[in-house]
């Protein structure tokens, strides 16, 4: 348990007096406001805040933060306002604290709004201070560590939310040693057996391979010290979350997760990376399309290092890492790293520019977005990237997702060129927008003024900023807009079966937009624009629709009922219900049964072509 005492220890080797003062001021005052309450654990409440201080000391966070770490709660959970906290501590520390506490005054539908809604509050306070998002995570990583008091249900509910949302925070931050808790606490909340059996086969494993860990590590460590390198060799061991999702993923056995041999270089400077990867690969045969230089292209969120695997001694993979001091620091603690390395008060560049960047394309989807929930499914688009590196045609570097396509390329460089865009090119040939982008390629937009992002492009956009703008244009564009664009788009598809809506009769127009419950023709057109019509499947049932004289089928039979988007297809009725209108149904589509009615179509007309020439032989006889 953290003690005050500790905490000053911590404080007095990189804080100056006043300042760890005012930290400990901080903590009296919340251990006043706190007084008499208890976590369900039993211990009184200003443990937590104490701890949550305490694990942002360990980052060598700033002395402001610290103070809102002591004070996160006292808003949600005391008679205390925040105007009183900035009179004590400043309006800084006051911003913080705010941004911290969750939405306690108001009303929500489900639990899911909730969160959403706390979520959101949380990222309008992050683009003003990106360190209410550093206080949080400390607050949540020491609730997951005293878990184990919660009752189950809520255990695996706050496990769950760490996995989906918290984790791939830390991660986005660069935040690697609050990631990896965060998936092993979460991971054994929500599968303890999982958790348990996983671990234990780590402990046997660690056993049977210690022997040959050390030879490795002494050979590296020979080779440097021959060179004159000096370097410190560390072994890397995978979490057991980490284990569990390449098993997962790739359909591996532990045995074969565990068959691969990690280790850590750490030197002082790039320089001696560059010099020590060449001495690595003079030791050990370098494996072809396994080295990533993440120091000349760090990635999304400053990560940087070299990474390379190698063919060690009886044919065991060995992985390998080399970075500096501070890029250790920087992957361990991400961000937070930033307080610790900044100097003559100007931030540094890195990891804080990068997550300042991210924050602010938080804000960006947030104004863009319908609701909280849609504004938390697109975070969590964007939180689970596994990136891609493209080129502009001047030689910028673009970090996307992968499976990214030239619309989000489009829209990383900027939003009026997503919105304006028609065409590009890769690698200077003409290609689908559709077209997944692989790393290394350079990707030129074609842009035309008079352009509008088309409905289909959600169909293959990943990104949450290309996705959040493309539903926003289609759904704010005004209504002569949508008109003007479905009426196009309706001409172009019927314009493949040769005809137009100049051409079509008024009254096979009125009929069909009284059977598809439309008002009038603009309603119809507006859907269209929107992609909640395909243009090409509404022509074909214009062309199609029945004339009103038509005779209509009486038999008595039940008439299958029309199911929209279903335009053609060959479609065949279940026989055992008869849903009406309004009712959900279910459908699958299957090649055996298209290609046992080309079949059966096919076999039919050879009959009809053999009996007519059967007949046609019998009438010549009889002349």
């Amino acid at each position: 348990m953290q003690t005050l005492d500790a905490l000053n220890t911590t404080l007095r080797s990189y804080l100056n007096p006043e300042q760890a003062n005012h930290v400990n001021r901080a903590y009296f005052y919340a251990e006043q406001a706190h007084y008499g309450q208890r976590r369900r654990s039993g211990e009184p409440y200003v443990t937590h805040p104490l701890a949550v201080a305490g694990i942002l000391a360990d980052m060598h966070m700033d002395h402001q933060s610290l103070i809102a770490a002591m004070l996160h709660d006292v808003i949600e959970d005391t008679g205390i306002e925040k105007d009183a906290i900035g009179e004590q501590f400043g309006p800084t520390v006051a911003e913080l604290v705010d941004g911290v506490s969750k939405l306690t005054q108001m009303e929500f539908q489900s639990l899911e709004e909730k969160q959403a809604e706390n979520f959101q509050k949380m990222a309008l306070a992050m683009a003003q201070d990106i360190r209410v998002i550093l206080v949080k995570l400390a607050d949540r990583l020491h609730n997951m560590r005293t878990l184990g008091v919660m009752p189950p249900e809520k255990r695996r509910r706050i496990a769950r939310e760490t996995l989906e949302i918290y984790s791939p925070i830390a991660m986005r931050l660069g935040m690697n040693s609050v990631r990896i808790e965060f998936e092993d606490l979460g991971f054994r909340a929500l599968y303890p057996m999982r958790a348990s059996r996983i671990e234990t086969a780590l402990r046997h494993a660690r056993g049977h391979r210690k022997e040959l860990v050390e030879k490795v590590r002494h050979q590296i460590e020979a080779t440097l010290q021959q060179e004159g390198h000096d370097a410190a060799v560390l072994g890397r061991e995978k979490h057991v979350y980490s284990i569990y999702k390449k098993m997962k993923s790739k359909r591996k056995s532990f045995s074969e997760i565990m068959d691969i041999y990690a280790f850590r270089i750490i030197v002082d400077s790039v320089d001696t990376c560059y010099r020590v990867l060449g001495c690595i690969h003079s030791l050990y045969k370098p494996i072809p399309g396994e080295f990533k230089d993440y120091i000349a292209i760090p990635k999304a969120n400053g990560y940087q290092s070299l990474h390379t695997v190698l063919m060690g001694m009886h044919g065991v993979p060995v992985e390998v890492q080399i970075r500096t001091r501070e890029m250790e620091d920087m992957a361990n603690n991400g961000i937070a790293a930033h307080w610790l390395y900044k100097s003559d008060g100007q931030a540094t560049q890195g990891s804080h520019a990068r997550a300042r960047e991210w924050v602010q394309g938080l804000l960006e989807m947030q104004q863009r977005a319908g609701n909280s929930l849609e504004f938390i499914e697109s975070v969590k688009i964007d939180l689970f990237p596994d990136e891609i590196y493209v080129f502009t045609p001047k030689g910028r570097i673009l970090e996307l997702p992968r499976r990214a396509t030239a619309v989000d390329f489009a829209y990383a460089v900027h939003t009026d060129v997503g919105n304006s865009c028609v065409a590009c090119r890769i690698n200077r040939q003409l290609a689908p927008l559709s077209e997944p982008l692989q790393s290394g390629q350079t990707v030129e937009i074609l842009t035309s003024p008079g352009a509008r992002p088309n409905p289909s492009w959600l169909d293959y956009a990943v990104t949450a900023k290309a996705r959040s703008n493309i539903h926003h244009f289609l759904k704010y564009q005004t209504r002569d807009d949508s008109v003007a664009l479905g009426r196009t788009l309706l001409d172009k598809g019927l314009s493949s079966f040769g005809s137009s809506l100049e051409n079509l009769p008024e009254k096979k127009l009125r009929d069909f937009l009284a059977q598809q419950r439309y008002g009038s023709m603009d309603d119809m057109l507006v859907d269209v624009a929107r992609g909640n019509r395909l243009p090409m499947f509404t022509a074909q049932q214009l062309l199609s629709s029945r004339d009103e004289g038509q005779p209509q089928q009486s038999d008595g039979a039940a008439q299958p009922v029309a199911i929209c988007g279903t335009e053609g297809f060959m479609v065949c009725y279940a026989r055992c219900c008869h849903p009406i209108p309004g009712d959900p149904i279910e459908g699958y589509l299957s090649l055996e049964r298209v290609w046992s009615c080309i079949a059966s179509a096919a076999i039919t007309w050879w009959i009809y072509a053999t009996t007519m020439s059967a007949v046609s032989r019998c009438a010549g006889m009889t002349q």
